[in-house]
């Protein structure tokens, strides 16, 4: 079985000093590829650095939420030379955090409106941060017209509702943890009538840990914890959510096939 973690932070304080230990922790978990997202100028560039130097994993660099107060014209152009490499398969993670509201949200929607259009013009997908922010979320979305590049809802707890409509846009949805958890009565049933070739699993590491290790730190091969949620939900086996959200990554990521 191998499994693709579509959107982890191995970039982050928390793994930083022990990279080579996480990776193998994942792969004897059968997690062996991973998307680090970056989300300010330093996440960013270390998440660069990390998939040029480890050949399972790829980049996802942008200007999160929380960071949009902090977007400046030389941000983006540096931005801009980022996604041009090699390494970065997507723009992320961007979107709106209603939630914590670290940035004001005209400046949140602003600033995601910026990152999707040069989305569009580089042609490349999104990974899309949403938390308490659907409405919004989904008009940009909608405005934007993105269907052409496509993307990823990340962590995605709407109910099935908001679940159709994201995918009428043409966005895969991406499930993490939460999946595990018992009351997410909202989550279970997205994941239930989530088409197969959009759907994807990630961990969000160091957040959201799954069972049964809910509570403590959480980190990249605990993707498999997920596809076990997953699978259990949609009365399949592991091993075949495994192989369909790998493929379904490297489509989306267009990533050559391994």
């Amino acid at each position: 079985m191998r499994i693709f973690d579509s959107h982890t932070h191995l970039n982050s304080e928390e793994f930083i000093n022990e990279v080579p230990k996480y990776l193998a922790q994942a792969k004897a978990l059968d997690v062996v590829r991973m998307a680090i997202v970056g989300s300010n100028t330093q996440l960013n560039a270390v998440a660069i650095k990390l998939a040029t130097t480890y050949p399972e994993l790829v980049a996802i660099v942008g200007w999160h939420p929380e960071d949009a107060k902090d977007y400046t014209p030389a941000t983006e152009a540096q931005l801009i030379d980022q996604l041009q490499l090699p390494t970065v398969v997507a723009v992320g993670e961007i979107g709106l955090d209603y939630h914590w509201d670290t940035s004001p949200q005209a400046v949140q929607r602003k600033v995601f409106a910026r990152q999707v259009a040069i989305a569009k013009d580089l042609h490349l997908p999104i990974s899309v941060h949403n938390r308490d922010a659907f409405e919004d979320t989904y008009q940009i979305l909608k405005a934007a017209d993105i269907r052409d590049i496509g993307g990823v809802m990340h962590s995605f707890n709407g109910d099935p509702e908001w679940l159709k409509k994201f995918l009428d846009l043409g966005m895969h949805i991406s499930y993490s943890g939460v999946a595990s958890f018992k009351h997410a009565d909202d989550v279970h049933a997205s994941v239930q009538q989530t088409p197969s070739d959009r759907l994807l699993v990630e961990t969000d590491a160091p957040y959201l840990t799954p069972e049964p290790y809910r509570g403590k730190q959480n980190e990249p091969g605990y993707t498999h914890y997920v596809v076990d949620a997953v699978a259990k939900l949609r009365a399949t086996t592991p091993t075949e959510i495994a192989a369909q959200t790998y493929q379904n990554a490297e489509e989306l990521f267009k990533i050559e096939k391994d």
